[in-house]
């Protein structure tokens, strides 16, 4: 039963515009390392074309997650934007590299930036909007679920902690005429941009190995736990994968034995709907029915069962540990306190 929010285009949009900025600050950069001669600057302006060739990527990569499931590939295109997200870890570390590599010959060589009031006025402005666009860049992604956009929302903002670095170093030179200043100041936030790539490579790997996101059990558990009706015995082994912005969650949830399919698919689509009226993602539900044990009966709440063969002894709070768990759930085996 999948639930649809489709908000593909809209994301598509947006990242065609962050690409769009990203090429108009690139020249801007271009023209202020024109004016100055400044290393920084120059490191900075090379950063900027991986701002572009990610922003591509990405805009790319949400074209390819929007692509409905076929044949080749039956839960969509989503995971493409892990990918991506990856590359574009890697690309952030590269830049950091070479702006550590520039700041290094820079330091070595003695390089005298000039122009210095041109290139602070024109790197201060490209900082801004780089700033404000990633934080808009992250907060849609947050709000749909998009590892891309929130990858290039960070990847923006990185990009904005070292273009301020260089325009630090280059207002620190034009007031001292201490010259290494400049290059010692992108040395610093070249290594800080190679951190921020190591943490997206991080996510989007988790991401493509299926990490699990206790987070999201826990959520989900505490709403079925909240919310549970008599009926539903127990649930366990829930799986949660996500593709792009959406998710596929598996689960069993055991019912009473001698409930005919209409009823039991009836229970099944009630806790459906709960999930997705709490949560604000598209999901796809694959949950298996399981029939009720003897055993059962010791954690069964469901008070007017007619055939109960054992006593109830405890409620079993569902919770992030035990609603992961491959069996069924016992008396005995409850790992929820």
């Amino acid at each position: 039963m999948p639930i649809i929010q489709n908000s593909s285009k809209s994301n598509f949009a947006f990242q065609r515009n962050v690409a769009i900025v990203g090429i108009i600050l690139f020249i801007g950069k271009l023209i202020a390392w024109h004016l100055t001669n400044s290393d920084a600057v120059f490191s900075d302006a090379m950063e900027s074309i991986v701002n572009i060739i990610a922003a591509f990527m990405g805009l790319y990569s949400l074209y390819l997650a929007a692509k409905p499931k076929d044949l080749d590939h039956p839960y969509g295109h989503g995971k493409v934007e892990f990918v991506t997200s990856g590359i574009e870890g890697a690309l952030i570390i590269f830049a950091g590299i070479i702006i550590i590599v520039e700041a290094v010959d820079s330091l070595l060589q003695g390089n005298e930036p000039k122009k210095l009031d041109w290139g602070i006025l024109i790197i201060a402005a490209t900082a801004v909007i780089n700033y404000l666009m990633g934080y808009i860049s992250i907060k849609k992604g947050i709000k749909e679920n998009s590892l891309v956009l929130q990858s290039s929302g960070k990847h923006l903002q990185s990009d904005t902690f070292t273009t301020l670095g260089v325009v630090l170093s280059l207002v620190l030179v034009y007031f001292t005429q201490i010259f290494w200043i400049d290059a010692a100041v992108a040395l610093i936030f070249g290594s800080y941009i190679i951190f921020v790539g190591y943490k997206i490579i991080r996510k989007s790997l988790s991401g493509i190995m299926d990490e699990a996101d206790l987070g999201m059990i826990s959520r989900l558990a505490k709403i079925l736990d909240e919310n549970r009706e008599p009926e539903w015995i127990d649930v366990h082994n829930m799986r949660i994968q996500q593709h792009g912005s959406g998710l596929h969650i598996d689960a069993h949830l055991t019912l009473p034995w001698y409930f005919e399919l209409r009823k039991a698919h009836e229970e099944m689509e009630q806790v459906y709907k709960l999930i997705a009226k709490n949560t604000d993602r598209n999901i796809e539900f694959n949950f298996h029915l399981d029939d009720c044990k003897p055993f059962s009966c010791e954690i069964c709440e469901y008070w007017e069962c007619p055939v109960r063969e054992r006593p109830f002894k405890k409620r079993i709070t569902w919770n992030q540990s035990n609603i992961s768990q491959v069996n069924k759930h016992s008396a005995e085996t409850d790992s929820s306190s």
